[in-house]
């Protein structure tokens, strides 16, 4: 597998932007800037690329406190995103793919972990699907929104021409 230096960069740099926005802009129990920077990353980069980035910055919100939800609940959604993406080149879809991976996917897999890890005596395993959601909706249509802007002015495709060299 041939990994690109454009493209590693360009992860590692989304991945400290979704830090950054997660940790200064904050709103109780829901991060959606994580997913705004997904579904850039699943157009930009791909749902592996993508999906190290959000993995990144989990792994840092975790390092400053957070619980093991900052990873699990957000590396299903890049990969859903980015999937969709390569599938149709809709970044409509992304942002579907993005809400059902963060929304369903990441709800589900977070709630045995935080009973298992964190004691959580909710007894619904659909427990954290109202909190993922609203969020993943939210960032997703933020990020649908920047996609759009970079497209119709034609920095997109060159950006997706530049990192496939």
């Amino acid at each position: 597998m041939k990994y690109s230096t454009r493209k590693l960069v360009l992860t590692a740099m989304l991945a400290c932007l979704s830090f950054v926005l997660c940790t200064f802009v904050y709103f109780p129990s829901m991060a959606p800037f994580q997913h705004f920077v997904d579904v850039i990353a699943a157009v930009l980069l791909g749902p592996w690329y993508a999906c190290a980035a959000a993995f990144l910055c989990g792994v840092l919100r975790m390092l400053s406190g957070r619980t093991i939800q900052a990873v699990v609940g957000a590396v299903f959604g890049p990969i859903v995103g980015g999937l969709l993406y390569e599938k149709t080149h809709s970044v409509w879809m992304a942002a579907v793919g993005e809400v059902f991976g963060t929304g369903i996917l990441g709800a589900l897999t977070a709630y045995p972990l935080m009973k298992a890890f964190y004691g959580l005596d909710a007894q619904e395993w659909y427990y954290y699907i109202p909190f993922y959601t609203p969020s993943a909706v939210m960032g997703a249509l933020m990020g649908v929104a920047v996609v759009l802007m970079l497209k119709r002015t034609g920095v997109l495709d060159r950006m997706q021409h530049e990192l496939a060299r």
